[in-house]
C-alpha cells in the first residue's frame, strides 16, 4: 500500500491577460462601452463588476483542474454544478495490475499524522481493505465487485472544468471552517494556484 499527499494541478488555464480581455469584452457588451477598453482597463472593470455582485460576467472564463485526492473528497467535489468531470473509475481500474504498482494508493489524512494513534488505526484499516480487495480478486471477483471493500481514503483523480464564478463558489464553500479537513486542504491548494494566476478574481476571498 502506498500513502501519498493530495495535489492540485491546473490542466488548462488561459493566461491572465487573455481571460481578463475576454471577460472585459463580454461584460462591456452589456453597456456598449467597448470604446473604454484600454491596455490596463480590464482589471478595474472586473474588480468593479465583482464589487457589484455581477458575477454572471465572469462565467465566460473557464479553467480546468486536476485533483488528486481521496474518494471521500471527490464525492464532495462532483456535487458542484455548472461543471464537467472525468474521474478515475474503480469499476475499470484493477489495482492488482502493474500499472498501479500491484497495490492500492491512499491519501494521507489531514486530521492526523504518523506517530499518533488515530493514524495507526487508519493505516491498519486501509491495509486490511487492500488485503481484502486482493483476496476478492484472487477468488474470481471483478474489480467492480471487489471495490466494495475499498476505503474512502483511496486515491482518485478528478479532472474538473468550471467557470470562474463556480471556482469562486467552490473555494468559498470548501475552504470554510465547517468544511471537512481533507476537503479544506485541497480547496486551499486550489486557492493558492488560482489566486496567483488570476489575482483580481480571488483577491476578495479569504481562506
Amino acid at each position: 500500500m502506498k500513502i501519498i499527499e493530495p495535489s492540485v494541478e491546473l490542466v488548462n488555464a488561459p493566461s491572465y491577460l487573455n481571460i481578463l480581455s475576454l471577460i472585459e469584452q463580454a461584460g462591456r457588451t452589456c453597456y456598449k462601452s467597448e470604446s473604454k477598453i484600454t491596455e490596463d482597463s480590464a482589471e478595474k472593470f472586473v474588480r468593479n463588476i465583482l464589487k457589484r455582485g455581477h458575477e454572471a460576467v465572469i462565467e465566460h472564463g473557464v479553467v480546468t483542474v486536476r485533483f488528486i485526492c481521496d474518494r471521500g473528497v471527490s464525492h464532495e467535489i462532483v456535487r458542484h454544478r455548472l461543471a464537467s468531470y472525468c474521474q478515475e473509475s474503480t469499476r475499470y481500474c484493477n489495482y492488482s495490475k502493474e500499472q498501479f504498482g500491484t497495490e492500492i494508493t491512499v491519501i494521507s489524512p489531514a486530521w492526523t499524522s504518523p506517530g499518533y494513534y488515530p493514524y495507526t488505526v487508519w493505516k491498519k484499516a486501509c491495509s486490511e481493505a487492500e488485503e481484502n480487495y486482493f483476496t476478492l480478486l484472487d477468488i474470481g471477483c471483478s474489480p467492480q465487485e471487489a471495490r466494495s471493500v475499498l476505503p474512502n481514503s483511496l486515491k482518485t483523480e478528478v479532472v474538473m472544468t468550471a467557470n470562474l464564478r463556480e471556482w469562486r463558489h467552490f473555494i468559498k464553500l470548501r475552504s470554510a471552517p465547517a468544511a471537512h479537513p481533507d476537503m479544506r486542504r485541497v480547496a486551499r491548494m486550489l486557492y493558492d494556484l488560482l489566486s496567483v494566476r488570476y489575482p483580481v478574481f480571488f483577491e476578495d476571498i479569504e481562506v
